[in-house]
């Protein structure tokens, strides 16, 4: 297996819509298709954290440039949040070699996120990088900011909703910021499995960062790594059981759970018991 570093950049990009055709590109168009996340004029600016999965992102992306309808404008951004230095090189080093033209930013929020959620960092870590490539997106004149969450993250994230938060919450493909007017949140990876992305990868020989944070490199004993687990211990008894999960998500039947929210308002079935389709037995 050729690295990066060797193999020719037009090979790497032939392969997105060939080789993995169906497991990358066709699910990465469908997605925004499905979910019309690119409209005539957008500028969009794609977050990279260096790992794999928004390094995959920004050359489907760059391909989508390439062989679609140019009716938009793309910025690749990466913020330094405080990497030790051989990361921030090796995030520069893998754009450079991928063809990538990354406009990179400081800022200081591991060493903040340390000092003030030092035992839990992810989550507070999370929110203080969306907003920061939010600002920076904004200041470069983009009104759509693209990050590399995929199908597995939905699901993840639906499980951890349930099991953990006692709700029935999936990630949206698409959210209007509520911080940063005029702002959009799209995740054009929303139907494409983790599984393609480190195969692609591999393959390819792109070395793609880990968690580059300094606090939390060794913390992965958390809930979102329990759901992956049960969740690939699920799928060796019910193989489509992720599948059947995104289903679930986009055909919930109001008439037949027992409450909901909806704009910041709680809803109980027998608020509409009168007028309802399963209040009656068939």
């Amino acid at each position: 297996m050729e690295s990066a570093a060797t193999l020719p950049l037009q090979n790497i990009e032939r392969a997105i819509i060939t080789k993995y055709r169906k497991k990358l590109w066709t699910k990465f168009t469908a997605a925004i298709r499905d979910f019309e996340l690119i409209r005539e004029g957008d500028r969009i600016a794609v977050a990279i954290s260096g790992g794999k999965d928004s390094t995959m992102m920004a050359k489907l992306f760059q391909e989508l440039y390439a062989h679609g309808h140019r009716n938009f404008e793309l910025q690749f951004i990466a913020m330094d949040p405080g990497y030790h230095e051989t990361n921030r090189q090796a995030l520069l080093a893998n754009c450079q070699q991928l063809g990538i033209p990354l406009k990179i930013f400081e800022s200081q929020i591991f060493r903040i996120v340390d000092n003030i959620a030092a035992d839990y960092p992810c989550y507070m870590c999370a929110k203080m990088r969306r907003g920061a490539l939010y600002a920076q997106a904004q200041q470069l004149g983009c009104n759509k900011l693209a990050l590399g969450h995929h199908f597995n993250d939905v699901i993840e994230t639906t499980m951890l909703n349930m099991f953990y938060a006692g709700t029935f919450k999936t990630m949206l493909p698409k959210l209007k910021s509520a911080n940063f007017p005029g702002m959009e949140l799209i995740r054009p990876l929303y139907y494409v499995e983790e599984q393609a992305i480190e195969k692609f990868m591999a393959e390819y020989g792109i070395q793609a960062l880990n968690c580059a944070c300094r606090v939390a490199a060794e913390r992965t004993g958390n809930q979102r790594y329990a759901v992956k687990e049960l969740i690939a211990e699920l799928k060796q008894k019910f193989p489509h059981v992720d599948q059947m999960i995104m289903r679930a998500a986009r055909n919930v039947n109001l008439d037949c759970v027992l409450g909901w929210q909806q704009g910041g308002k709680k809803y109980s079935y027998l608020d509409f018991y009168e007028q309802g389709s399963c209040n009656r037995e068939n």
